[in-house]
C-alpha cells in the first residue's frame, strides 16, 4: 500500500507550469520596460484611484525693482483623467476530451500560450486606449512630419515644466509605417507582443501596432510613462484559500492551476492588476496625418516703432510646417523680411503673414526717432 500525503509526479508538473507562466510574463513585461526605459513600478492598494494631470505655470513680471517684492508666478496641476486600479480575474479551461484528442502538449501548452498573449494584449490594449485621450492635437500632412512634430512638441511640454524630455516613445500605425518606408527594410523587433524599431525618425524608440488608428502617431516622453500594479500574492487573499504562484520579484501577475472534477476540466486561473499610466495627459502628442485646414495667426495685431527700428513677428501656422509668405503693402513705411519689419519712414503700412488662403495682419505706425 502506498503511503498517503505524498507530493506527486503530477503536482510537480502544475507548479512548474505556474512558475513558467508567471516567469514568461514578468520576462516579457521586463523585456517591454527595457525598451521604454521605464523603472517606476509602482505597487498599490486595490481600489487605488490613479490620475493624470495637466500641469502649467504662469510667470509673473519678472522685471522687478531693488528692493520690491518679488511677485508669485502661478503654477497649478490640475487632475482630468481618472482610472480605478482593479484585480482582474481570468479563467481557461481545458476538458479531458481535448486532452484525449490533440495530446496535452497542443491542448494545454499552447492554449497557456495564448492565454498569456491575451493578457499582455490586454494591458497594452488599455494602454492604448488610453493615450489617445492626450491633449497636445494637431494635424501634419505627412507621416515623417507627424512623427517629428509629435516628439517635438512633447518635448517642448516637458522642457517647459523642468523636466526630463530627452527620451521620447513614438506609437504608430503598421500600415503607416509600411506606406511610408515602402520597399526600404527596417530591423523590426519583438518584445510583449508587439513591434518595435529604435532610433526611427528622430523617436528613441517607435512601437508599431495595428491598435494605433491609420493617420495617428502619438507620443510621450519616457519619464511620463508609469506602471502601478496590485501583488497578486498577497497574503491576504491566501486566507480565502487562493494561493497564486508569482514571481517574487514585482509580482505582476498570479496563475494557479487546477483540476475541476466535477466538469472533468483543467483550470487555469490568472490574477492581475496592473495598468500602465501617464502622469501628464498634455505631455501627450496626438498628430492625424493629413490634410489639415490651413490657419495662421501673430504674436502681435499692431505695433508702434521709430525710424530705423527692427521688430520679429512671430508667425503660429497649422499645420506647423506650413510655409509662410510675408508682405508689406507699404513699403515706403516699412518692409518686412522672414518676419522681420523695418522702420524706412513715418507712416502707417500693413505686415501680411499668408499661409494657403489664411492671413493675418500686423499694422505697424511708423514714428519719426525721439532721438
Amino acid at each position: 500500500m502506498a503511503a498517503t500525503n505524498l507530493t506527486t509526479t503530477a503536482q510537480f508538473k502544475v507548479k512548474a507550469r505556474e512558475i513558467d507562466f508567471v516567469s514568461r510574463f514578468e520576462k516579457n513585461w521586463t523585456a517591454l520596460a527595457d525598451i521604454l526605459g521605464i523603472m517606476r513600478p509602482i505597487k498599490k492598494e486595490p481600489g487605488t484611484k490613479l490620475t493624470s494631470s495637466i500641469a502649467t505655470v504662469t510667470l509673473n513680471d519678472g522685471d522687478v525693482g531693488e528692493g520690491e517684492e518679488i511677485p508669485y508666478s502661478i503654477a497649478s496641476v490640475q487632475p482630468v483623467a481618472y482610472a480605478d486600479l482593479t484585480l482582474q480575474k481570468y479563467r481557461k479551461g481545458v476538458t479531458i476530451e481535448a486532452v484525449n484528442k490533440f495530446g496535452a502538449r497542443v491542448a494545454v501548452q499552447k492554449t497557456d500560450n495564448a492565454f498569456l498573449n491575451q493578457l499582455q494584449s490586454k494591458v497594452m490594449g488599455d494602454f492604448y486606449d488610453f493615450i489617445k485621450t492626450g491633449l497636445l492635437k494637431s494635424t501634419e500632412t505627412t507621416f515623417q512630419m507627424a512623427v517629428s512634430m509629435a516628439i517635438g512638441r512633447v518635448k517642448d511640454k516637458f522642457n517647459k515644466m523642468d523636466m526630463d524630455g530627452s527620451r521620447v516613445v513614438v506609437w504608430v500605425n503598421t500600415l503607416d509605417v509600411y506606406r511610408y518606408l515602402g520597399a526600404a527594410e527596417i530591423g523590426i523587433q519583438t518584445a510583449f507582443g508587439f513591434s518595435y524599431v529604435k532610433n526611427f525618425l528622430g523617436a528613441d524608440v517607435v512601437i508599431i501596432s495595428s491598435k494605433i488608428p491609420e493617420g495617428k502617431v502619438i507620443a510621450t516622453p519616457v519619464d511620463n510613462i508609469v506602471l502601478y500594479y496590485i501583488d497578486p500574492g498577497d497574503s491576504q487573499f491566501k486566507e480565502l484559500g487562493l494561493d497564486y504562484t508569482v514571481t517574487g520579484v514585482t509580482n505582476l501577475i498570479g496563475f494557479h492551476a487546477s483540476g475541476d472534477y466535477a466538469h472533468a476540466l483543467g483550470d487555469s486561473f490568472a490574477l492581475m492588476g496592473m495598468k500602465l499610466w501617464a502622469e501628464y495627459l498634455d505631455a501627450i502628442a496626438v498628430i492625424d496625418i493629413g490634410t489639415p485646414a490651413e490657419d495662421i495667426s501673430l504674436d502681435k495685431s499692431d505695433a508702434e516703432l521709430a525710424i530705423g527700428d527692427d521688430l520679429t513677428l512671430v508667425a503660429t501656422t497649422t499645420p506647423a510646417s506650413a510655409e509662410v509668405t510675408w508682405a508689406s503693402d507699404n513699403t515706403e513705411v516699412a518692409t518686412v523680411d522672414d518676419g522681420v519689419v523695418t522702420a524706412v519712414a513715418e507712416g502707417v503700412a500693413h505686415i501680411t503673414a499668408t499661409n494657403g488662403d489664411a492671413v493675418a495682419t500686423c499694422t505697424v505706425t511708423v514714428k519719426e526717432s525721439n532721438s
